[in-house]
C-alpha cells in the first residue's frame, strides 16, 4: 500500500504543473489587456496602459510570468483580483464552502440512488425490474440538471412552500437550515450522476452474481442477501469508485449552472463573473483550485482501489 500511495503522489506533481501551465496559457491567449480593463477601455491611453502593464509585470516574457505565477501559487499566493482588489485566495476561501457543500450533497444523492438502483437491477438482470431501472436511469441522464432544479424550485418552493427560498445558509450560522437548504440542490445535481453510477453498479453486480464463487457460496448454503451485500457488492465497488470519481468532475461542471438556479454564493458564480469581467487572476486561481480538488479525489479513489482490490497494487 505504501508503494501505491507513493506512486500516486509522485504523479500529482507533474499533473499540477501541467494544469497550471495550461490554465496560464489559456488565459494568456485571451485577447485584451488586464491593464486596459483596470483603467477603462475608453479613457485609457497607450502610455497609461503600458505603465500599468509594467507595474503588473505584464510586459515580461511568457515563461517569466508563468514560472513567477507558479512560484507564487506554491506559496499560496494566487494573485489579486482586478475587480475587487482582494487576494484571490481570500475570495476562493469565502466561496468554496458553498460549492463543496453542493457537490458533496449531490455526490451523496448520486451514490445512494445509483448504488440502490444498480443493485436492484443487477440482482434482477434481464428481467422486467432490470428494464424498468434502465428506463429510469436513461430518463435521469437525459433530463438537464438546471431544468430539474427549476422544476423543484417551482413545485417545492413556490407552489408548496416547504423548502426555503434562500437555499444557502452557512453551517456555522444554522446547521439544520444548512442541511434543509441542500436537499433540493443536491437532488437536482445528483440525479444525472446517479444514472452513471447505477449502470456501473448494475453491470458489476450482475457479473459478480453470475461468477463461480457466487455459485459456490449458494451451494454452501450462504443466504442470497449475504452474497449480494457482503461479497458481490464488495467486488462491484471497484467500477463504482471509478464512476464516483468521474461523477465529481461532472458535478463540478454542473454546479456552475446549479449555483445560479438556487442562488448559491459559490466559486462557480464567481468564476462566471470573472470570465465575463476578464478578471484573469480569479479565473486562473479558481480553475487551479478546482483541478487540485479533482486530482485529490482521484488520488483517494486510487488508494481505495488498492484497499479493495489487491491486484491494483504495484508489485
Amino acid at each position: 500500500m505504501l508503494k501505491l500511495i507513493g506512486t500516486r503522489l509522485a504523479l500529482v506533481v507533474p499533473q499540477l504543473l501541467l494544469v497550471s501551465a495550461l490554465v496560464f496559457l489559456l488565459v494568456y491567449l485571451v485577447p485584451g489587456s488586464a491593464a486596459s480593463l483596470i483603467l477603462g477601455d475608453a479613457a485609457a491611453s497607450p502610455e497609461e496602459i503600458a505603465r500599468v502593464e509594467t507595474q503588473l509585470g505584464l510586459d515580461q516574457p511568457f515563461f517569466v510570468r508563468l514560472f513567477g505565477w507558479i512560484g507564487s501559487a506554491l506559496q499560496g499566493d494566487l494573485g489579486t483580483s482586478l475587480q475587487s482588489g482582494r487576494p484571490v485566495t481570500e475570495l476562493i476561501a469565502e466561496k468554496l464552502p458553498a460549492t463543496l457543500s453542493l457537490i458533496g450533497g449531490g455526490l451523496i444523492v448520486a451514490i445512494i440512488v445509483g448504488v440502490g438502483l444498480g443493485v436492484l437491477a443487477g440482482t434482477h438482470a434481464r428481467r422486467p425490474v432490470d428494464r424498468g431501472v434502465t428506463a429510469i436511469t436513461s430518463l435521469l441522464q437525459a433530463i438537464p440538471e438546471f431544468w430539474l432544479g427549476l422544476l423543484l424550485v417551482l413545485v417545492f418552493v413556490i407552489q408548496l412552500g416547504v423548502a426555503p427560498v434562500v437555499a444557502w445558509v452557512p453551517p456555522e450560522q444554522d446547521f439544520f437550515g444548512w442541511m434543509r437548504g441542500l436537499i433540493l440542490p443536491s437532488l437536482a445535481l445528483g440525479a444525472g450522476a446517479s444514472a452513471l453510477i447505477a449502470r456501473q453498479t448494475r453491470t458489476a453486480t450482475a457479473a459478480a452474481l453470475s461468477s463461480r464463487y457466487a455459485d459456490t457460496l449458494t451451494a454452501a448454503g450462504v443466504p442470497r442477501r449475504k452474497i449480494i451485500w457482503v461479497y458481490a457488492l464488495k467486488n462491484a465497488m471497484v467500477p463504482v469508485l471509478a464512476a464516483a470519481a468521474l461523477a465529481v468532475s461532472i458535478l463540478f461542471g454542473t454546479s456552475l449552472v446549479m449555483e445560479r438556479v438556487f442562488a448559491f454564493p459559490g466559486v462557480g458564480s464567481m468564476l462566471v463573473n470573472a470570465v465575463i469581467g476578464k478578471d484573469f487572476p480569479v479565473v486562473q486561481g479558481t480553475v487551479l483550485v478546482v483541478a487540485i480538488i479533482i486530482i485529490a479525489v482521484n488520488l483517494i479513489v486510487d488508494i481505495c482501489y488498492g484497499i479493495i482490490n489487491p491486484k491494483a497494487r504495484p508489485q
